[in-house]
């Protein structure tokens, strides 16, 4: 448990990168970021595949099958709907909205993997989901009371790409795991690469598509941007390689050696580290201290988590038989 809440930390930690990176280079838009990270994390994957690659020949052709549908869902479409998201409507808003995953994937693995898993009796589980649920609304609250009347149309469509990348985040962790736990004498770090390894064309056909848009006049990137390198291109460049390497490679691997450890509903639950490493992120990138509702908020995500690392899953048919209890 305790192994398994450190990789999930730290996986949050590193994943709350990618909310700020939309906000550090506004100048391009998510088409790029998008291709960007994932052609650096592609390339990271090249050299870490030598060290794997007696795991990843164990890999069968379904196995592949299953990473380019997770890097695809799990990796593309959901951080070009959540790049986009960020630059249309600021970070707080696609974060709190992102940040309502604990309490999505809860309710969804809590019926979906009982089996598996065992079952947090939803009289347990309610308390820490209503904390969690609670903390986002009051974040929420203040982050919108500051929408200037004008913006809200543009406000709103960040909203709409907010869901769109939640629903594919909630499908991935649920999927990914799967895959996990089918193969628990796998290397989560191998499994880590080998999705890297197919974001590595599928970032090039990114890339090739944004030129041939260019080429056919579509309007895929601002007026006037110089396509490929952009107006800040060692800042771009910098940027997506530590968003590849730390938010991508090295925070999907933490995730994975997470979800190995711990059941499916309580690792759900803590994605809610993503949501507070990407408030304070931003709050640093905006400068000054958050109000006394957002602090409220941030206690309440928190006593949230903590409430539900006290739970213990109750195995199936026992129900009945066993009390509530904590460890």
């Amino acid at each position: 448990m305790l192994s398994g809440f450190l990789f999930a930390l730290a996986a949050g930690l590193m994943w709350g990168l990618v909310f700020v990176t939309p906000l550090l280079l506004p100048e391009y838009p998510a088409a790029m970021l998008v291709a960007g990270r994932y052609l650096a994390f592609g390339l990271l994957a090249v050299p870490l595949a030598l060290i794997d690659r007696r795991e990843l020949k164990r890999l069968s052709r379904q196995d592949w099958t299953d990473a380019v549908k997770l890097s695809a869902i799990g990796n593309f479409l959901y951080y070009l709907t959540l790049a986009a998201a960020i630059q249309r409507a600021g970070g707080p808003l696609p974060t709190m909205i992102i940040g309502t995953l604990p309490v999505v994937i809860a309710i969804c693995s809590n019926r979906r993997n009982a089996a598996r898993d065992g079952h947090y009796r939803w009289r347990d589980l309610a308390p820490a989901l209503l904390l969690i649920a609670a903390g986002i609304a009051c974040v929420n609250q203040v982050e919108q009371a500051g929408v200037a009347p004008q913006a809200m149309g543009r406000y709103l469509q960040g909203a709409g790409l907010a869901i769109v990348a939640l629903a594919c985040w909630t499908w991935y962790p649920i999927r990914n795991a799967d895959w996990l736990r089918a193969h628990a004498d796998r290397s989560p770090r191998a499994w880590a690469t080998a999705q890297g390894l197919v974001t590595l064309p599928m970032a090039l056909l990114a890339f090739g598509v944004v030129a041939l848009s260019q080429a056919a006049g579509l309007p895929l990137l601002p007026t006037g941007f110089d396509f490929p390198t952009g107006p800040r291109f060692w800042a771009y460049a910098g940027l997506m390689m530590a968003v590849g390497l730390f938010a991508s490679w090295l925070g999907t691997l933490c995730w994975n050696e997470a979800s190995q450890r711990l059941p499916t509903t309580l690792v759900g639950q803590l994605i809610v580290f993503e949501t507070l490493a990407a408030l304070v992120y931003a709050q640093l990138h905006r400068g000054g201290w958050p109000s006394g509702l957002a602090v409220a908020g941030v206690l309440l995500l928190v006593g949230g988590v903590c409430w539900a690392l006290r739970l213990k899953p109750v195995a199936p048919g026992q129900e009945r038989h066993l009390p509530a209890s904590s460890t």
